[in-house]
């Protein structure tokens, strides 16, 4: 079955930077769009970037443009966000995702806190 693990969360002062990771099992990963969404508490799930199955095309959400960098390694079924100048509203649940946009299946989700 689809099996989808992040990993890379943490805890990082405001202007800093994290790399999160997305192991992906269970199907052809290189047929599949990727995406990455998040989840704040007491909100609702939001969409944060989603990159085409090469890996030559990709979107951002407003919030995070010039940020963030979504990526992926089809040799090693890998998706990846490269995540720097946090804010303090990064802070959320980051979940991995197949498919574009919210996708259809998500991973248990890597917690990215951003404070002083």
């Amino acid at each position: 079955q689809v099996q989808l693990v992040e990993s890379g969360g943490g805890l990082v002062e405001p202007g800093g930077s994290l790399r999160l990771s997305c192991a992906a099992s269970g199907f052809t990963f290189s047929n599949y769009y990727m995406s990455w969404v998040r989840q704040a508490p007491g909100k609702e799930r939001e969409w944060v970037s989603s990159i085409n199955s090469v890996g030559t095309n990709w979107v951002y959400a407003d919030s995070v443009k010039g940020r963030f960098t979504i990526s992926r390694d089809n040799a090693k079924n890998t998706l990846y966000l490269q995540m720097k100048s946090l804010k303090s509203e990064d802070t959320a649940l980051y979940y991995c995702a197949r498919g574009y946009g919210r996708g259809d299946s998500w991973g248990q989700g890597t917690q990215v806190t951003v404070s002083s």
